[in-house]
């Protein structure tokens, strides 16, 4: 028999990871838009409207998220997650994450942003095909967000604070990984320390996102 305050703990875990990357509406019982929303970005004409080109297997680039907290330095890889990886490379480049912010954190467990309208239901007005994952979820995994809906992954994020995280996760294994935090975890707990609410009343902005081919 599990002890009662584990089986609240358990309880408790498993509600924050519907409300956090199961579904990216404020609500924990309803779904986002099969559309999602978009808000203007200061690149907007430059960015993808469609899926863009994945990240050939062999290829890494580095994306460097500068916020107040500091540098997170991720390592995207197209091995893990082409797709995914094209996806998230392409709209960096183009600025679209540009003063985004982290909109839901659960200490212990995720930071999540890419949302331009900082609501959680946003998105690049696409999305994009699913893909298996391929590798564990764990401290400075990078991985995207999407609703319970196939294909329904867009801009949305998170970054894993906890190798704890890791049975939640896979206990769905729908959400792609395509990168990990290689530089700034110290950056990445300030901000999850700075919320006062899993939706924080004054979330941290990426104020710039920037790609670097190694």
């Amino acid at each position: 028999m599990i002890p009662r305050s584990r089986a609240r703990a358990a309880l408790a875990f498993s509600t924050a990871l519907a409300l956090t990357v199961g579904a990216c509406s404020t609500g924990a019982s309803s779904a986002p838009p099969a559309t999602p929303t978009t808000a203007p970005t200061s690149a907007e004409s430059a960015c993808p409207t469609s899926q863009p080109a994945p990240l050939p297997a062999g290829e890494t680039r580095s994306v460097t998220i500068n916020t107040s907290k500091g540098a997170i330095t991720l390592k995207i890889e197209g091995a893990l997650s082409p797709i995914a990886a094209g996806n998230f490379v392409a709209l960096a480049a183009c600025g679209y994450y540009d003063g985004v912010v982290f909109h839901r954190v659960v200490p212990g467990f995720v930071i999540q942003g890419g949302d331009p309208t900082g609501t959680g239901s946003g998105g690049p007005g696409y999305t994009i095909q699913d893909e298996p994952v391929t590798a564990t979820y764990q401290r400075g995994t990078l991985a995207m967000a999407r609703s319970s809906a196939p294909n329904s992954q867009g801009s949305q994020f998170f970054i894993v604070l906890s190798d704890s995280a890791e049975g939640a996760l896979a206990s769905y294994n729908t959400y792609a990984i395509f990168g990990e935090v290689t530089g700034g975890m110290d950056a990445v707990d300030a901000i999850a320390a700075a919320a006062d609410a899993e939706l924080p009343t004054n979330p941290i902005v990426m104020d710039s996102v920037t790609v670097a081919t190694p």
